[in-house]
C-alpha cells in the first residue's frame, strides 16, 4: 500500500513599492510570465491579489494554488466575502495554445478564499503553463484573469533522470529585510522546483525581532500572530511580495516548516514563545496556524496535519521532507543529559519509523532528507574523548558533549544515534541533508561518533544554507562582517572538526544541483537585504562525491 506521505505515488496588506514590483517583473520577464502587483488601492470586482503558485511535484501532476479576492472588503483574515467559482487551466505552452487540463474549484471565506487544484494527467518531467480566472461583476464584465505561472512535473519513477537542481531557502522575516532571494531564485529558469526548509514566516509582534529600530518594512498584522485570523492575515501579507510572488509563479515550491509557523521553538506540547495564560491553549493554537499554513501554501497535508512526505525524482534522489515540531519533545537545557534520554524524541514514533523505512528501500542514487534543524552535532568540549564520556555519564552532561542549541538534533541525541546507527547498519549511502534554521551556511560531514571523529567514519553529509533576511551573528551583535564571527567561527571547527566550513555573515540561498556522480551545494550572498534591489554573488560551493559520504570543496558553482 502506498503512504499517503509519499508523494512520489499519485493521491486520490502591505502594497509594494513600484520599484520592488518592476525588479520582480523583471525576474520572469523572459517567460513571458506576467507577474501583477498588488493593487495599492481596493478594487470593485474579484481580483488576484495575492499571486499564483504551485508545489509538490509528481510526475504526473502537480498542486496549483491561488486566493480570491471577491470583494474588496474579503481580505485575508477577514471571514469577509462571498463564495466565488474559480475556473483554472494548464497548457503546455505560456500561450495556452495547447491546454492539457481545465477545472473549477469554490473560493469561501471558510478556507480564506485560497483555492488549491490537484491537476493530474500530465506528463513527465515536462514544463506547463498554469491560470485562474473568476466571472467579473455585472451581467456583461469581462472575466478576471490570474497571473500566468510556471510549473515543472517530476521524471517518472524509474526514469534515469540525468540531473536534478533545487533553489534552496529558509527563515524569510519581513521585517528584517527584502526578500531578494526569491527573486533571484526566479530568474533562474533552469531550477526544477525551490526547498523551502522552513521559517516561512515569523510570528512575532512587531519590533520584536528585530528590534524596533532595525525594522525594515512593518508586518502585518503588527501583534504577535496567535489566532485563525492573526496567521491568515500574516501569511496574506507574505504573498504580496513582489519577490516571493515571483518565485511562486516561476517554480513549484516544495515546502516544509519549522517553527516559526507557530511559535518560537515549538514542540507538541508548546513553545518559548506562547503563554497559555495570556494566549490560550497550545493546542489551539497550533491548529490555527496548521489551518492557515495548507491554506496559503502549495502544500498537500499528509497523515494527522503534518508535512512529513515523500518526492521522487526518478532513480536519481528521493527527497524525505521531515516535520520537526509536531511530535517532538519539550526541549531540554543547554549543558543537561536529559538530551540523552531515550524517552525524548524530535520526530515521534511513527515519523523515524517511516524515515529509516524509506531510506533503506530508497533505489535512489541519492537519498536526501530535508531537516528543519540542523542534525550535526555542535558541541564544545575541551576533555580528550576517552574522557569526556564517562564524565559525562557521571555528571549528567550529554555524552556527546555540551550541545550550544538544543532546539537541533543535538538536544534529542538518541533518536539521531538511531539515525544515524541504521544508515551505518544498512550500508545506506550518498545520504545528504538539507538544512535551515540557524541562519548561517554550513557544509559539514555527519560523523557516527563526533567524540572521536575524524577516526569515526562519516556517515552522511550535510548541507545548510543561510536566512533569506533573520538575523545572524553580526545582525544581532551589530558588528560588522568578519570581526567577531572570525573567532566564533575558528572555535566551532576547532571543536567539531566534522564541520568543513561555515560562514556567519551572510544572507542567501543555495542551488542544489544532483547527479549521478555528485551533489554539490552553491551558496549564494546577498549585498544587502535591506535593499530591495540587493544583488547576488557567489559565495563558496561544496559538494559531495557518490560513496564517498564527504563533503569537499568545488572550484565553482554548477553552471
Amino acid at each position: 500500500m502506498t503512504s499517503r506521505n509519499d508523494l512520489s505515488q499519485p493521491l486520490g496588506s502591505t502594497a509594494p513599492s513600484r520599484r520592488t514590483v518592476v525588479k520582480a517583473a523583471a525576474a520572469t520577464a523572459a517567460l513571458g510570465v506576467p507577474l501583477a502587483a498588488a493593487p495599492a488601492h481596493a478594487v470593485e470586482g474579484p481580483a488576484f491579489h495575492h499571486g499564483v503558485a504551485s508545489g509538490d511535484p509528481l510526475p504526473d501532476g502537480v498542486l496549483l494554488w491561488t486566493r480570491v479576492t471577491p470583494t474588496p472588503d474579503a481580505v485575508p483574515g477577514s471571514g469577509k466575502g462571498p463564495d466565488v467559482t474559480v475556473r483554472w487551466e494548464i497548457a503546455e505552452d505560456k500561450g495556452f495554445t495547447r491546454v492539457v487540463g481545465r477545472g473549477g474549484t469554490t473560493a469561501r471565506a471558510a478556507s480564506d478564499h485560497t483555492v488549491k487544484a490537484d491537476v493530474r494527467g500530465l506528463r513527465p518531467a515536462a514544463t506547463y503553463y498554469f491560470r485562474f480566472s473568476v466571472s467579473g461583476t455585472g451581467g456583461d464584465a469581462e472575466e478576471v484573469r490570474s497571473p500566468v505561472g510556471r510549473t515543472r512535473t517530476t521524471p517518472a519513477h524509474d526514469a534515469a533522470a540525468p540531473g536534478v537542481r533545487f533553489g534552496v531557502v529558509s527563515c524569510a522575516n519581513w521585517e528584517a529585510g527584502y526578500f531578494s532571494a526569491y527573486r533571484h531564485l526566479a530568474a533562474r529558469t533552469e531550477l526544477d522546483a525551490v526547498l523551502h526548509l522552513g521559517d516561512y514566516l515569523y510570528e512575532y509582534r512587531s519590533g520584536e525581532y528585530p528590534s524596533a529600530e532595525n525594522v525594515v518594512r512593518p508586518h502585518e498584522p503588527r501583534h504577535e500572530i496567535v489566532t485563525l485570523a492573526d496567521y491568515r492575515t500574516r501569511h496574506g501579507a507574505h504573498k504580496t511580495d513582489p519577490d516571493a510572488r515571483a518565485m511562486h509563479a516561476t517554480h513549484p515550491v516544495i515546502a516544509m516548516w519549522d517553527d516559526h509557523e507557530f511559535a518560537d521553538n515549538a514542540w507538541s506540547g508548546g513553545g518559548v514563545n506562547h503563554s497559555p495564560e495570556t494566549e490560550g491553549p497550545w493546542e489551539r493554537r497550533m491548529a490555527a496556524a496548521k489551518q492557515a499554513y495548507f491554506e496559503w501554501m502549495p502544500v498537500r497535508p499528509s497523515t494527522e496535519g503534518t508535512v512529513y512526505r515523500r518526492v521522487r525524482y526518478g532513480r536519481l534522489a528521493d527527497l524525505h521532507l521531515l516535520d520537526l515540531r509536531s511530535f517532538r519533545s519539550e526541549q531540554a537545557g543547554t549543558g543537561s543529559g536529559e538530551v540523552d534520554a531515550p524517552d525524548r524524541t524530535i520526530t515521534g514514533r511513527a515519523q523515524l519509523d517511516w524515515l529509516k523505512a524509506g531510506l533503506a528501500s530508497s533505489d535512489a542514487a541519492w537519498k536526501l532528507v530535508g531537516t528543519s534543524v540542523m542534525i550535526s552535532p555542535v558541541a564544545f568540549g575541551s576533555l580528550p574523548a576517552h574522557l569526556l564520556e564517562p564524565l559525562a555519564e557521571l555528571l549528567g552532561l550529554p555524552k556527546e558533549g555540551i550541545a550550544v542549541n538544543v532546539d537541533q538534533w543535538d538536544g534529542y541525541t538518541d533518536d539521531r544515534k538511531e539515525l544515524i546507527s541504521h544508515l551505518r547498519d544498512n550500508d545506506i549511502r550518498n545520504t545528504v541533508f538539507l538544512t535551515g534554521d540557524i541562519h548561517m551556511a554550513w557544509a559539514n560531514n555527519v560523523p557516527v561518533k563526533a567524540a572521536t571523529y575524524p577516526l569515526s567514519p562519516s556517515a552522511a553529509t550535510e548541507f545548510v544554507v543561510t536566512s533569506v533576511t533573520s538575523d545572524n551573528v553580526d545582525d544581532m551583535l551589530n558588528v560588522a562582517p568578519h570581526t567577531v564571527s572570525l573567532v566564533a567561527v575558528a572555535a566551532v571547527k576547532a571543536a567539531n572538526r566534522h564541520v568543513r566550513w561555515l560562514d556567519m555573515d551572510s544572507h542567501g540561498y543555495g542551488v542544489l544541483d544532483v547527479t549521478a556522480e555528485r551533489s554539490q551545494m552553491d551558496y549564494y550572498a546577498l549585498s544587502d537585504r535591506t535593499d530591495p534591489d540587493a544583488t547576488s554573488s557567489w559565495l563558496r560551493s561544496y559538494r559531495t562525491l557518490s560513496g564517498t559520504q564527504r563533503v569537499e570543496r568545488a572550484d565553482a558553482p554548477v553552471r
